[in-house]
This record gives C-alpha cells, structure tokens and sequence, in this order.
C-alpha cells in the first residue's frame, strides 16, 4: 500500500502530521535543527513569550522524579519582542507550523503579545497558557478559575485573527468546565494538559529539592492521567484537541489520539532524545502501515463513545 496519510485538520490550521512539539521543552525551535529537521515536524510550540524578558525562578528548578521530572524554570524568556526580531526571521525559513506560546501577569500582557505576534507574520496560531498567576487578582491562576480564563480567553481572541489556543490546566475539580468556558470565550482548539502541582523532598536537608518549593509534574507518570481528561474534554467540547503528556512512543501517542486529540506534542521526552518526536513519527507511520491503516484521521477519537444527539 502507499504511504499512510498523516495530515489533520485542527480547524483552520493544517498540518502534515499530528506531531508537535510541546512549550518549554524545545526551545525555540533552532536549537533542536542539529538532531532534527523542522520540516518533517507538523510543528512546533515556542517556549513561552512574555511582553518583556524574564530570567524566571533560582535554581534549583529542576529534579528527576520516578517517571518524570519537576521544574519550575519560572517562564525565562527572551520577551516577545527579541522572539520577532531575532528569532522569527528564521524560523519563516523554515517549512512548518511555528505556534508561538503566549502569557503575561494579566490580561493586558497577553492581549499585547497577541496583537505583536499577529503583526509580526509567519506564527501559524497562538498557544494561550493560562496557568500563570494573575497578579491583578492577587495571584489566582487563569487557568484554575473558569471566569478569569473565560476573561482572558475573550481578551486574547479580540487581540488576534490567528488560530487560538487555550493550554488547560489539569490542577481543577472539572476540566471539563474550564473546557467549555475557554470554548465559549473564543478559543478554536484546546491543548491538554499543562503539568500537574508537585514536590519533592531532600531527605537528607529535610527541606524540598526545588528552590521554589513545588514545580510541574510532567513526564510518563502523568500519560493515563491526561488520556483520562482528553476523554473527558473530547466529550464535552466540540473544537479539536492536542493533547499530551508523558508520550515518548508511538503507542503512547496514539492512545491519545484514540482518546479524542486530533494531534500531540512531545514534550520531556524531548530532554531525553532530542530528536525523539521524530522517531515517534516514524514510529507512527511504520504502525499504521503494519496495519493497513491508510489514514491517521482513522484513529482519531475512534474510543469515544458515540454523541447522544439532543432533541430539541
């Protein structure tokens, strides 16, 4: 049989195959070209881009857990400006989907790097994280709060035309009703999940390894976790779905996308092989060929049960 087809559709951005790369994990996207090229990824997420430069948190700010990692690197970043004037030239040169992550300390930090970001060209969508402290609101997290993310998803989307995503936060009661309030509020797509609230502990100190104290759980301990709350998204929203979280295989990939997600990202798996989304994808492409499956769209929320149909 021929080649399987690994295009998909995420509303209005089309990619040529499901794999991204995740936010944080791979840079800004260069620094990877000695493993990997570009082109062969359906895209990839920048680190997260703040209207001005920020150093983020004091080191210690990363430790090795059974399974996966904490950090709290604290947001460092070039700022948005730096991004677009060196970085973006020469990522326009380069034949994939560049989703710029964007975040500020309130909703007038995103609605300005949005609006510079649609200005600049070449960013194929925006990736909203919205679990960042809002310092307006004395540090409640966007995320975690329907109503404040609902506000910033609305401000947000009135700053750009770009393709929107919202990154869900799994450190809620119901994903499901922070889902449905950034969809309502204008987001085309969702990504899942953001990291999960961890600790660890210097046994030997008798205090915690981070500097910062907690730090985002991320890595294959939290894979079933994140299938289960793509499941329950998949259910509740009807826009597309990226989701991710621990997938460092194929297999682990495609659980998601049988869960419900139209594409993935890979994120610390990155720090283990840096060329390691390429070799899920050929990984994914030999599976389905194994299996005369001629089209990833085949996969995609095959597990789901089907929608009841409301009657008016």
């Amino acid at each position: 049989m021929s080649k399987p087809d690994l295009s998909v559709d995420l509303g209005s951005l089309k990619l040529r195959n499901p794999i991204l790369t995740a936010s944080g994990t791979f840079g800004y996207g260069l620094e990877f070209e000695p493993y990997l090229k570009l082109s062969e990824l359906g895209g990839f997420v920048t680190k997260g881009l703040s209207p001005k430069p920020r150093e983020g948190n004091p080191p210690p700010r990363i430790v090795e857990t059974p399974a996966g990692m904490l950090n709290t690197i604290g947001l460092q970043n070039v700022g948005v400006d730096a991004f677009i004037e060196e970085k973006l030239p020469l990522l326009r040169e380069r034949d994939t989907a560049v989703i710029a992550n964007v975040f500020g300390e309130a909703e007038a930090g995103y609605v300005e790097v949005c609006q510079k970001l649609e200005q600049a060209g070449g960013i194929a969508a925006i990736e909203l994280n919205v679990s960042c402290p809002n310092t307006e609101e004395g540090g409640m997290i966007f995320g975690n709060d329907a109503s404040a993310l609902a506000k910033v998803t609305a401000a947000s989307r009135a700053a750009t035309s770009l393709p929107l995503i919202v990154k869900l936060s799994p450190n809620v009661t119901d994903i499901r009703v922070t889902a449905r309030a950034a969809v309502e509020a204008g987001a085309d797509m969702l990504s899942l999940v953001n990291t999960f609230v961890g600790m660890a502990m210097d046994v030997e100190r008798r205090r915690p390894v981070l500097k910062n104290i907690s730090g985002g759980l991320s890595g294959p301990a939290i894979r079933p976790l994140a299938v289960w709350l793509t499941w329950q998204v998949a259910q509740a929203v009807d826009v597309p779905l990226i989701g991710m979280g621990g997938i460092a295989s194929a297999e682990d990939a495609i659980e998601f996308l049988l869960a419900g997600a139209t594409a993935v990202q890979i994120g610390t798996s990155n720090f283990v092989h840096p060329d390691g989304s390429i070799r899920i994808l050929r990984e994914l492409e030999s599976w389905m060929e194994a299996r005369n499956i001629s089209s990833v769209k085949e996969l995609i929320g095959a597990a789901l049960p089907p929608r009841r149909e409301v009657s008016s």
